[in-house]
């Protein structure tokens, strides 16, 4: 199966091309250029774009679910919920998972492992605890928050069978440093977040192998004069991603601004969604808690307590470039690229060029999405 789009305004890390064309081939690009496009045969589906974006798919590292649907769930609940961010341009999702016992955690890593198996689009897990600070736990039920123990950070790894990417822990925690090198040992990017880290901290946990600040701002010791923390650790090392849910809620768009300049080129937009991204207002359920969505926030019932977001990729762009005044080359970077790198994925993701997936998100000129392809098939 061959789709050739063309005419098309192309965007990516590498920059801008007018008059774009790509033909892709089962689920792989395997040439572009621009101009007249090449004259394909009759079983390759032509596609003329009409001068719209055409960026690459994104790739959200950390969501929790959307569409009503949560990661939380069985098979078809995380399915309809990927189907959801799908549509909104993300054709490559790590499903997030909140704190839980650790053997409820380890049958969820399991479901995700048999997903990914059977679907490369569901690239594998993020494990958002246990393994948090108590008073930094945010949505995260404080009963299942513990400090990591060596025999259960071995249990999660084999859980998910090769299928665990990332995972979030508070470096300050007894034993915490030493599961950092034992995750990294085992391939697992490790995230600093849910921490009360200071800024040396931090330091050390990344020269011990964490790459990833989780939802930087979020759930951690904000900048000071005086007490610089984990964010300006994070700035100051070229090794690390930084997530950013840009929704104009969770962030300052200035502040986000800042936060791009301070460190290009390793800025990943997530969108750390619950169920209710792409539904309604109303009340969901995070794990095992409850939440209420008013006007597009989240929070725990009850509480002001902020609950993951209802944001989508897509909204993350143009939050990036119409508020926080981002670049759109380096805006549409941050959803692909950069996550992309974070994963050891950046040779086969987050460019469209020969050799890379066929994933790709046509948007008009205020850069809401009209079609994805997802690993060379069409979303809507």
């Amino acid at each position: 199966m061959s789709i050739l789009l063309y005419g098309a305004r192309k965007l990516d890390v590498d920059g801008q091309v007018d008059d774009f064309w790509m033909l892709a081939r089962d689920d792989t690009i395997v040439e572009t250029g621009n101009g007249r496009p090449p004259e394909p045969d009759e079983t390759t589906d032509r596609i003329d774009l009409g001068g719209d974006w055409l960026v690459p798919g994104f790739i959200d590292l950390h969501c929790h679910g959307g569409g009503g649907h949560s990661y939380d769930g069985g098979p078809d609940e995380i399915r309809a919920a990927i189907a959801t961010h799908r549509s909104h341009g993300t054709t490559r999702s790590v499903v997030s998972l909140v704190a839980n016992p650790i053997a409820q955690l380890r049958a969820s890593l399991a479901i995700v492992a048999d997903l990914a198996e059977n679907d490369p689009t569901i690239l594998g897990s993020h494990l958002e605890g246990p393994f948090l600070a108590v008073d930094r736990r945010g949505a995260h039920n404080p009963a299942f928050v513990k400090e990591p123990q060596p025999f259960e950070v071995e249990e999660l790894i084999g859980a998910g069978r090769g299928s665990l990417l990332q995972l979030t822990l508070a470096p300050e925690l007894p034993g915490a440093l030493e599961a950092i090198d034992v995750l990294v040992e085992a391939g697992v990017a490790v995230a600093i977040g849910h921490s009360d880290a200071d800024f040396e901290l931090a330091h050390e946990a990344f020269d011990r192998g964490a790459r990833i600040l989780t939802h930087a701002f979020n759930a951690m010791n904000g900048i000071h004069h005086r007490a610089p923390g984990p964010i300006v650790a994070a700035f100051e090392d070229d090794r690390v991603t930084i997530e950013l849910i840009l929704d104009g809620l969770h962030v300052h768009p200035d502040v986000a601004g800042m936060t791009f300049r301070s460190a290009p080129g390793r800025i990943a937009l997530v969108t750390d969604a619950m169920a209710a991204a792409g539904s309604s207002d109303g009340d969901y359920p995070l794990g095992s808690l409850n939440v209420t969505v008013k006007d597009g926030l989240a929070v725990l019932r009850g509480t002001q307590t902020i609950a993951g977001s209802t944001l989508t990729q897509d909204a993350a762009l143009r939050c990036a470039v119409e508020h926080a005044g981002v670049h759109p080359v380096d805006a549409v970077a941050a959803l692909t690229t950069v996550p992309a790198k974070a994963l050891g994925l950046e040779h086969r993701l987050g460019r469209l060029a020969p050799g890379y997936a066929a994933d790709a998100v046509a948007l008009d000129h205020g850069l809401q999405v009209q079609r994805v392809w997802a690993n060379g098939l069409a979303v809507n």
